[in-house]
């Protein structure tokens, strides 16, 4: 008669590694085992959009990355397709960029969400959760394409911002460049992310999905939370402006305000060099052009959020621990989630004991619903508690957003609740050459 095999322990220890990227994503999350199995170790995005002085280069991260983990990887989750997220996985023909480097660590798993899988855009219907809902007016692939041929309007958007040059406001300004360097192609990025996933074996998850990444990680379990599929949730395609109840005090925002302009009939506003408009012109020019630029920032930034919402959400539960990373995931995403799915009082409940939240959106106002926040048990104002939550967002601040339209990154106002209700670390605090990264340990217990 055959032995039953003895199921391998769960991993003794986690370990969670979050890299000074600037404006992005990079975690590396170490399962440590005891005796044969030896470490596991799963890489959570890298990518970056700018970076403070003396931040590392992607290059330095990457050695670094390569040296914590031994030189092998057991999987990479690339959460959404933003550069912040994958630009560090970007290859060159010299063989020497910082996805060169992540190459050689050959990770068994690539995992993405299902808008990357490459035959998405033709045949979208095929590669969904089989529990999609019927008889929804939406078409999958319609909407991967729709991601897709966001990239050229990005391009255009970047091209527009140097042609008009000093028409627009430094805000506006700032903030198109921005989320047009984020939502270009990335190419080479998403070349290799395919490349290693050939080599390995690559899964394109919705909500719901089973992963083989459960195989690899011993005595873990990995919970699939989003994104949904559009069958699943046709309200993932759209975009909520506002909701009080769920966001981080947003406001109404109109065009004058979202470009910092104020009602003075004559402010530093730059003057026509060519037409040299009479001074009683030059307001009703300089508010013209403060619409048209809004009017280009409010479309990126449409686009923009909606690739945030094909964002992966995974929960990661080990010996009663709970580790939580949403990606970019805003509210459209997680609503499936935490409210519409059939499994959503279940959900709430597994979530609330989270003990491990990786902040949304690099702290944005829209991407940790308060309908979450609310939910995790394990948030204290007392700092001593033992088994507080503890808390990271992978930030810069200035990036993204304005105070002056309480949309900023990261948010004011959800720091504070970080900081006062959680042990909340940021890599804001990496501030010297030498701090390349900070680490997190919770013991397992057996």
């Amino acid at each position: 008669m055959a032995k039953t095999k003895t199921p391998q322990k769960a991993p003794a220890k986690v370990s969670i590694r979050s890299y000074q990227v600037g404006f992005g994503d990079c975690f590396l999350v170490t399962f440590h085992y005891e005796g044969k199995t030896g470490d596991r170790h799963v890489l959570i995005d890298f990518g970056s959009t700018g970076k403070p002085q003396n931040a590392p280069p992607l290059g330095k991260v990457a050695e670094q990355i390569t040296k914590d983990c031994g030189g092998k990887l057991t999987a990479i989750v690339a959460t959404h397709r933003h550069a912040d997220h994958i630009s560090g996985f970007a290859t060159n023909s010299a063989g020497k960029a910082p996805g060169d480097l992540i190459r050689k660590l050959s990770p068994d798993l690539v995992m993405q969400p299902w808008t990357e899988h490459p035959d998405a855009e033709k045949d979208a219907k095929s590669l969904l959760n089989t529990r999609a809902t019927p008889g929804t007016s939406i078409n999958a692939a319609r909407f991967v394409a729709g991601l897709n041929g966001m990239h050229s309007v990005a391009q255009s958007i970047k091209d527009e911002v140097k042609r008009l040059g000093p028409s627009l406001s430094k805000s506006v300004s700032g903030q198109l460049s921005f989320l047009g360097e984020s939502n270009l192609k990335n190419l080479p990025a998403v070349k290799n992310l395919m490349f290693m996933g050939k080599s390995g074996k690559a899964e394109y998850l919705s909500y719901g999905s089973k992963t083989s990444l459960q195989k690899l990680l011993p005595g873990v379990k990995v919970h699939v939370l989003g994104p949904p599929s559009v069958e699943q949730y046709p309200d993932v395609a759209k975009q909520r402006a506002k909701d009080a109840s769920e966001f981080w005090h947003i406001m109404g925002v109109s065009a004058a305000n979202m470009t910092g302009a104020t009602l003075n009939p004559f402010p530093d506003a730059p003057y026509d060099s060519v037409a040299n408009p009479p001074l009683s012109a030059r307001w009703l020019i300089g508010r013209i052009r403060a619409v048209h630029g809004a009017q280009r920032l409010g479309l990126v930034r449409a686009l923009d959020d909606a690739m945030n919402n094909t964002s992966l959400i995974l929960l990661f539960e080990v010996g009663g621990k709970k580790f939580l990373f949403p990606g970019d995931a805003q509210l459209e995403n997680w609503s499936y989630a935490l409210k519409d799915s059939p499994e959503a009082d279940k959900n709430q409940e597994l979530l609330s004991g989270t003990d491990f939240y990786k902040v949304g959106h690099h702290g944005s106002l829209n991407a940790t619903p308060k309908t979450l926040w609310n939910l995790f048990k394990k948030k204290s104002e007392d700092e001593s508690k033992r088994g507080r939550l503890s808390t990271i967002v992978s930030t810069m601040a200035g990036k993204h957003g304005s105070p002056a339209t309480k949309t900023e990154v990261p948010r004011k106002t959800l720091i504070e609740a970080l900081e006062s209700e959680s042990n909340f670390s940021s890599t804001q605090q990496l501030r010297k050459a030498s701090d390349i990264s900070n680490v997190i340990e919770f013991q397992i217990k057996g």
